[in-house]
């Protein structure tokens, strides 16, 4: 079941303003917590995770985010 253009909005909304903020708390959380057990990596290292873990979020949110930029296709044409 496909979602409507309207439910697609309000989820990529709720992801950007609730979801993203939390992600970014838990992947801090993460490679602190990995750095007080194994021992805190190069710097160029942990530039490469917090990158990896930059774009990681991106992939199971793709088929939200896609479209909600144009105009509602179920609108009726304005004259």
């Amino acid at each position: 079941m496909a979602l409507s253009y309207k439910a697609r909005r309000r989820l990529s909304l709720l992801a950007l303003v609730v979801g993203l903020p939390a992600y970014v708390v838990v992947a801090v959380t993460v490679v602190n917590w990995a750095g007080a057990r194994w021992g805190r990596l190069p710097i160029w290292a942990e530039f490469c995770v917090y990158v990896v873990l930059g774009l990681l979020w991106i992939a199971p949110l793709k088929p939200i985010f896609k479209g909600v930029g144009k105009d509602d296709p179920d609108d009726p044409p304005r004259e």
